[in-house]
């Protein structure tokens, strides 16, 4: 599954903000995890998936919504799908069950939580195996997200070890929340984040997710990645954003300006 991507990439600091937009539709994962939604809206998110300025990165929604996403959207765009979400519970097994069922359904992508509260009460032994168990599965070609929930984790010494966690048992991505506790993603846990990804010198991307709405935000995460890792980095493959409310903003850039340096989309 192809993904537009501009070429040429410069950093966030001096691209004009009709191209930051442009950069920042191709990163995100258009999201509608609401506790009440229902077929319609998901068929809804589908539609929004591709745009006159071209495709999202994925959809994230709810499993029992991944089947008739992936008959709608037809290969067009990547399909993720929440596993232990939002709790972060212990229960491996279920992980393991949870996620077969999706893959099953076609999802492409799996953002798991990991089991937060045992690593801030010390027990790093269950979380470790829970995303191996995860990752074991997802290994075939397909993506693991892990989140952390940073905003429950709360100390720079917590998130990190998280993130190297996750990191060593196998995550293709570290994603920072769920959207479903207070504080969700912040500039600081993504700098901590971004640095464990950079010292781990591994092939493993970033996810910002929760309380990302507007074209100032998303430049935030991409300065932050542009800084740590280099404009080159923050791609699809790498980097993403978790929101609902953010392809709004980029589109009222982006159709505000149309026509104006569009990079082929």
């Amino acid at each position: 599954m192809g993904h537009q991507t501009v070429s040429g990439t410069c950093a966030v600091s001096d691209a004009t903000d009709h191209q930051a937009a442009l950069r920042a539709l191709g990163l995100l994962d258009l999201t509608d995890l609401a506790d009440d939604c229902r077929a319609a809206a998901v068929e809804a998110l589908v539609d929004r998936a591709v745009t006159p300025f071209g495709h999202v990165a994925a959809i994230c929604i709810w499993p029992q919504f991944v089947q008739a996403a992936r008959a709608r959207l037809r290969g067009k765009v990547a399909i993720a799908t929440v596993i232990n979400f939002p709790a972060g519970g212990e229960n491996v097994d279920r992980a393991v069950d949870d996620t077969r069922e999706a893959l099953g359904d076609g999802a492409d992508e799996i953002d798991l939580v990991m089991p937060y509260r045992a690593l801030m009460r010390g027990d790093e032994n269950i979380v470790r195996e829970m995303i191996e168990a995860v990752a074991a599965e997802t290994a075939e070609e397909k993506i693991l997200k892990v989140i952390l929930e940073t905003g429950a984790l709360g100390t720079p010494a917590l998130i990190e070890r998280a993130s190297d966690i996750a990191i060593a048992a196998g995550a293709n991505f570290i994603k920072t929340s769920t959207g479903k506790i207070a504080v969700s993603a912040t500039p600081e846990a993504a700098r901590i984040m971004i640095g464990a990804i950079a010292r781990s010198k591994k092939p493993v991307g970033f996810k910002a997710a929760g309380g990302i709405r507007t074209l100032a935000d998303a430049k935030t995460y991409l300065a932050i990645a542009d800084e740590i890792m280099g404009p080159d980095w923050a791609k699809p493959e790498t980097f993403r954003f978790g929101a609902s409310g953010l392809l709004d903003a980029l589109l009222t850039e982006l159709s505000g300006r149309a026509g104006e340096g569009a990079g082929g989309y």
